[in-house]
C-alpha cells in the first residue's frame, strides 16, 4: 500500500482545496413576466412552464 513519504503541509494542503468555490447558477427568463429563473423549472413569479399556467400564484 502506498504511504507518503513526508508530512504534507498546511498552506500545500490547503492550496488543492482552494478551487472549491461554488459558482453562481446558470439563470433563464421567463418569456412571460420576463424574471429570472432556473431553467427547466416552473417560474415562481408568473406560475408557468413552457409558455402553460402550472401553478396559480396570487
Amino acid at each position: 500500500m502506498a504511504v507518503p513519504k513526508r508530512k504534507v503541509s498546511k498552506a500545500r494542503r490547503d492550496k488543492r482545496r482552494a478551487n472549491w468555490k461554488l459558482s453562481l447558477p446558470g439563470l433563464s427568463t421567463c418569456p412571460k413576466c420576463g424574471e429570472a429563473k432556473l431553467p427547466h423549472r416552473v417560474c415562481k413569479s408568473c406560475g408557468t412552464y413552457k409558455k402553460m399556467e402550472v401553478i396559480d400564484v396570487e
